[in-house]
C-alpha cells in the first residue's frame, strides 16, 4: 500500500511539472568594485574563486544602497550627507562599476529547463555562471527585463556560481543645479531625477547595480510568457445589482527550447468554466497564442476608488504537452473593466470612463517610492493606501522616472487607484525649453536618448510586463514634451496597438488631446502657493496635469533629517521688484529644497513662528487650506471647467520639504486631509469668493433626503445655526444652495470664526463633516491666538489586532478643540509609529461634539501602542491603547 500511495505522489508531481516552481536570489550575495578586482568574468564565477574580502551586497539594490548598508557612507537623505558622497561626475565611472556575485545550489531534471531572470539592471552588465559567459549579445537598458536559459550552464554537483559585472550609464550628466543637471542624463534609457531636480538632490551613483530581482525559474520544455488578459465591459454599468455579460480576451507567448515540434493545450480557467486550444510550436520557435474568446457570465466588476468595489479574478493560464505534463503555468490576477475616453464640448477636454460611467478625475503626481530605489510590497502598499485616504482616484507616475512595479500595480489595483503611465521623457532634458544649464541645445536635446531602437525595445517590454493591470488607465509619451517622431510613431501605432491597444494614449503630459483653455493650448499649473480663492474664481486648464505647491512636514517630520542646530524657521523679508515673495531660510532647508515663495506670507496671519516648531504647526493650517481648496475649486466647477486635476505633487521619493501629504518616513501631514476632507465623494463645501454652500456629488447615484447644517461658532465656542434645510442633488454633478456670504462676513470681522458644514442623511448619519475657521476682517486669524486652552475626554477601544477606535469628546462647557492631531505611538519609546492611517485627522471639535477616528497599522508581536492627541488650544495628552 506504501509503495502504491509513492508511486501516485510520483505520478502527480510528474504531472505537475515544473509549473510556479520560481525562486528569488535576494540574499548572501557578494560584491567589490571593479578597480578592487583582477580577475575576469571567467575566474571570478568558477566555485573555486576564492571569496575573502569580498562585502556583502544589497540585491535587488543600488551600489549606493550596498555602500550605505555597509556604512561606507553616511545616510545620503539626513542633513548635508549627501555632499559627503562622491559624485559620479567627478569620479568617474568605474569607481560605481561593480562586481556581484552570488553562490546558489541549483541542478536540472530530466527535460526540464532552468531559467535565469532579470527584472531590471542599470545601466548595463555582462554575466557569467561556472566560469562560462551567459549574455552572448548585450544586455544594456534600465528598463528592460532578460531572461536566460542556464540549463546547459549548471554544475552537475549543483554548486554553482553567478558573477555580474555591473556599468553605470554611459552619460551620468553634470548635476549642475538644473532640472536634470545639465540633461544629458536623458541620453540614456533610465530616470532623468538621478541627475537633480527642484525637489531633489543628485543621487551619486544614478542608481547603478542590479536594481530589480532576480530569480530563477523552472519549467518543461516550452516556457509560458507574457500572458495578456484584455476584458470588454459594453455598455453603462451599475456598481450593484446584476451584470449583463463580459468578454474576457487571453493569450500568452510559448517559447520551444527543445529541438522537436511541441504539442498541447493552453489554457485558463475563470469562475469555473476552462477556456483552452490546442497549439503546435514548430522547434526552437517562439509563438504568440490566442485563446477563443470566454463570456463571463454576470461580472464582478471593478470601479475606481470610491466608486465601488475593486474586484479582482485570480486564475492560472498553462500549457500541458500531450502526454499530460504541465510544462509551465502564469499566475494572473486581473479586474473586468473596460476604460473608455470621450471630448467634454464644454470644458473642452478628455473625459475618462469606466464601464461606461463618467469619472471626474481628482489625481497625484507620483515620482517614484524610493530614489534609491529601495522598493518593497510593504512601502508600496502604504503609500498606494494613503492616495486612497486622500479620496483620490488616479496616480500619475510622472516621466523623468520609470514604469513602476508590478507590486506598485498590485497595490493601486487592490485600492482602486488608476494609472497614467509615462514613458521616460521631460520637457526639461529632452529639449521643450531653452536653459542655460543644459550641455546640448534644444536639437540637440530633442533627439535624447541616443538609442532610440533601446528606447522601444524597452518601452515593449515594460507594456508587457504592467499591461495586465486592471489600474494602468492611459500611457503618455513623456512629461510636457512628446517623444521625437521616429519614438513617438512606432509607440503610438504599432507597438501600442499591437501588445495592449485597450487603453488611452496621449503624446504627452499637457498634450491638446488632454484639454484646450479658452484661447487654446494646454498646460500646468499654478504650483506656488496660491490664496484660496484663486482656485475657485481662476479657470486654469480643463484637465490639469500638474497643479499644487507646499508640503512641510510637521516638527517630528522635519527633526528626522535637520539637524537640531539647523531647526530655524525661515523668516519672511518682505517682497522683491516683481513682488514674490522673499524668506531669509537655513541652507539644510534650501538643500532639502524647502520652497520659499511665500510659505511664511500665508502663515503670518496665524502669527509671526516663534521658532521652527510653532512655523511647522502653523505650516499644518497651510497646508490643510491649501489643498482642501485646491480641490474642492476644481469639484466646484466638475463637467463645467474641468474633468480632471492631477496634484503636483503628492509624494516625495526624498527628504525634500515640498510638494507631499506625507513625509519620505510615510508620516502623514495636514496636506492629506485637507485633500482626504474636499476630496469626499459626497462633499458640502463653501465657497471663500462669494460665500456661496454646495454639495459635490461624485457617484452615480442621486442623493435624496439630505439634510445640511451650517453652523457658525466663535473663539469662546458660542453657536449661530446659519442654515438647515433639506435638499437632494443629482449624480455626478454640483448643487449650489444658497450663500452665507453676509452672515460669516458679519460675524467673522472682528475675531473670525468657525465655520462647520454637515450633511446628513435620512437617518440623521453625518455623511460630509467639513469644518472652516475663517479670519477676521483683515485677512488674518486674530481670534485663534486668544482662544482659551482646553482638553478633550479621550478614550481608545482594540477593534482587531491591527485596528483601534479613538474616541474625542469635548465638553459643552469648552470652546472649540481646534485642529487636533492624532498619532499612534510606540507606548515604551513615545515614537510615532509609521506607518499607520487614520479615516481621519488634524480634527476640530465644536462644544459638546464627539469624534470617532479609525487607526489602522500593523502590528509587532510584544509591543504595546498608545495615542497622543495634540491641538492648536488642546494641552498635548497621552493615553495607553487597551
Amino acid at each position: 500500500m506504501k509503495k502504491l500511495v509513492l508511486t501516485l505522489l510520483l505520478i502527480a508531481a510528474f504531472h505537475l511539472g515544473f509549473s510556479q516552481n520560481r525562486y528569488e536570489l535576494n540574499s548572501e550575495w557578494k560584491c567589490l568594485p571593479l578597480k578592487q578586482v583582477q580577475a575576469g568574468g571567467e575566474q571570478i564565477s568558477a566555485t573555486g574563486y576564492a571569496l575573502s574580502g569580498w562585502k556583502p551586497a544589497t540585491v535587488p539594490g543600488t551600489v549606493l544602497t550596498t555602500m550605505l548598508n555597509n556604512k561606507e557612507v553616511p545616510d545620503p537623505f539626513y542633513g548635508m550627507n549627501n555632499e559627503k558622497i562622491p559624485d559620479i561626475y567627478v569620479t568617474g565611472r568605474d569607481y560605481y562599476t561593480y562586481w556581484f556575485v552570488k553562490d546558489f545550489k541549483e541542478t536540472a531534471a530530466a527535460g526540464q529547463q532552468v531559467w535565469l531572470n532579470f527584472r531590471g539592471i542599470n545601466y548595463s552588465c555582462d554575466i557569467f555562471l561556472n566560469g562560462k559567459k551567459v549574455n552572448k549579445t548585450p544586455y544594456k537598458g534600465m528598463f528592460i527585463r532578460k531572461g536566460f536559459n542556464i540549463t546547459s550552464f549548471l554544475n552537475k554537483d549543483g554548486k554553482n556560481r553567478l558573477a555580474v559585472i555591473v556599468y553605470p550609464a554611459d552619460v551620468v550628466g553634470d548635476p549642475n543645479g538644473g532640472q536634470g543637471g545639465d540633461g544629458t542624463i536623458a541620453r540614456g534609457v533610465a530616470p532623468q531625477y538621478t541627475a537633480g531636480w527642484d525637489w531633489i538632490r543628485p543621487i551619486r551613483d544614478r542608481n547603478t547595480g542590479i536594481w530589480d530581482k532576480v530569480y530563477i525559474e523552472k519549467t518543461g520544455a516550452v516556457n509560458l510568457k507574457n500572458p495578456h488578459v484584455i476584458t470588454y465591459v459594453p455598455g453603462k454599468r451599475n456598481t450593484e445589482g446584476p451584470q449583463q455579460p463580459a468578454r474576457i480576451r487571453m493569450s500568452a507567448e510559448l517559447e520551444n527550447t527543445s529541438g522537436v515540434t511541441m504539442n498541447g493545450v493552453l489554457s485558463y480557467t475563470v469562475d469555473g468554466q476552462k477556456t483552452s486550444a490546442k497549439v503546435s510550436i514548430p522547434a526552437g520557435q517562439t509563438t504568440e497564442v490566442q485563446l477563443p474568446d470566454f463570456e463571463l457570465k454576470n461580472p464582478r466588476l471593478w470601479w475606481p476608488n470610491g466608486y465601488g468595489k475593486q474586484e479582482l479574478y485570480k486564475t492560472n493560464i498553462q500549457f500541458t504537452q500531450n502526454n499530460g505534463q504541465v510544462s509551465d503555468q502564469e499566475s494572473l490576477s486581473f479586474g473586468v473593466r473596460e476604460i473608455q475616453t470621450t471630448w467634454n464640448t464644454t470644458t473642452n477636454s478628455k473625459e475618462i470612463l469606466v464601464n461606461g460611467q463618467k469619472i471626474f478625475i481628482k489625481g497625484g503626481n507620483w515620482i517614484i517610492s524610493d530614489a534609491m530605489l529601495r522598493f518593497s510590497q510593504a512601502r508600496y502598499d502604504a503609500e498606494i493606501r494613503y492616495h486612497k485616504d486622500m479620496n483620490l482616484n488616479l496616480i500619475r507616475i510622472w516621466g523623468g522616472a520609470l514604469v513602476e512595479r508590478p507590486e506598485f500595480y498590485d497595490a493601486c489595483d487592490r485600492n482602486g487607484l488608476l494609472v497614467m503611465q509615462d514613458f521616460w521623457m521631460s520637457g526639461d532634458c529632452n529639449g521643450r525649453w531653452q536653459d542655460p544649464a543644459k550641455k546640448d541645445d534644444q536639437w540637440t536635446r530633442r533627439q535624447y536618448p541616443d538609442d532610440h531602437h533601446l528606447f522601444l525595445e524597452s518601452a515593449a517590454d515594460m507594456i508587457k510586463m504592467v499591461r495586465n493591470h486592471a489600474s494602468l488607465a492611459i500611457w503618455c509619451g513623456g512629461n510636457e514634451i512628446t517623444p521625437p517622431n521616429d519614438i513617438l510613431v512606432p509607440l503610438r501605432d504599432s507597438i501600442l496597438p499591437k501588445l495592449d491597444g485597450t487603453r488611452w494614449f496621449i503624446d504627452y503630459s499637457n498634450s491638446d488631446e488632454m484639454s484646450l483653455n479658452s484661447i487654446g493650448g494646454n498646460g500646468d499649473g499654478p504650483y506656488t502657493i496660491q490664496p484660496i480663492s484663486t482656485f475657485w474664481e481662476n479657470k486654469t486648464f480643463p484637465f490639469n496635469s500638474e497643479v499644487g505647491s507646499v508640503g512641510v512636514g510637521d516638527y517630528e517630520s522635519l527633526q528626522r533629517f535637520i539637524p537640531e542646530k539647523n531647526l530655524i524657521a525661515p523668516e519672511y523679508t518682505g517682497k522683491d521688484k516683481h513682488g514674490r515673495a522673499v524668506e531669509k531660510v537655513d541652507s539644510v532647508w534650501t538643500y532639502h529644497t524647502y520652497d520659499g515663495v511665500g510659505y511664511e506670507a500665508f502663515i503670518l496671519p496665524y502669527g509671526k513662528p516663534e521658532n521652527a516648531k510653532d512655523f511647522a504647526t502653523k505650516a499644518q493650517l497651510v497646508n490643510y487650506d491649501q489643498y482642501r481648496g485646491l480641490i474642492e475649486g476644481f469639484s466646484s466647477h466638475m463637467w463645467n471647467w474641468y474633468t480632471g486635476v492631477i496634484i503636483w505633487k503628492t509624494q516625495n521619493p526624498w527628504t525634500s520639504t515640498r510638494g507631499q501629504m506625507y513625509d519620505y518616513y510615510l508620516d502623514p501631514n495636514a496636506c492629506l486631509y485637507g485633500l482626504r476632507s474636499g476630496s469626499e465623494m459626497l462633499h458640502s463645501m463653501y465657497n471663500p469668493v462669494d460665500g456661496m454652500v454646495s454639495i459635490a456629488n461624485n457617484g452615480f447615484q442621486q442623493k435624496t433626503d439630505l439634510m445640511l447644517v451650517a453652523t457658525a461658532y466663535d473663539m469662546k465656542g458660542k453657536s449661530k445655526l446659519l442654515n438647515q434645510i433639506f435638499c437632494y442633488v443629482e449624480p455626478s454633478t454640483v448643487k449650489k444652495i444658497s450663500s452665507l456670504k453676509p452672515m460669516v462676513d458679519a460675524l467673522s470681522a472682528e475675531e473670525g470664526l468657525f465655520l462647520s458644514l454637515q450633511l446628513l442623511d435620512r437617518n440623521k448619519k453625518v455623511v460630509s463633516d467639513n469644518f472652516y475657521w475663517m479670519p477676521d476682517q483683515k485677512g488674518n486669524y486674530s481670534g485663534l491666538n486668544k482662544m482659551q486652552k482646553t482638553t478633550l475626554k479621550v478614550t481608545t477601544r482594540q477593534l482587531g489586532s491591527n485596528k483601534v477606535e479613538v474616541t474625542l469628546f469635548n465638553s459643552a462647557q469648552n470652546p472649540v478643540a481646534f485642529f487636533n492631531r492624532i498619532s499612534l505611538l510606540d507606548a515604551g519609546t513615545k515614537q510615532r509609529i509609521l506607518a499607520a492611517f487614520y479615516d481621519d485627522n488634524y480634527v476640530s471639535l465644536p462644544p459638546g461634539a464627539e469624534k470617532k477616528v479609525i487607526v489602522e497599522y500593523t502590528p509587532e508581536s510584544g509591543k504595546k501602542y498608545g495615542i497622543s492627541i495634540s491641538g492648536w488650544n488642546v494641552e498635548a495628552t497621552y493615553t495607553d491603547i487597551q
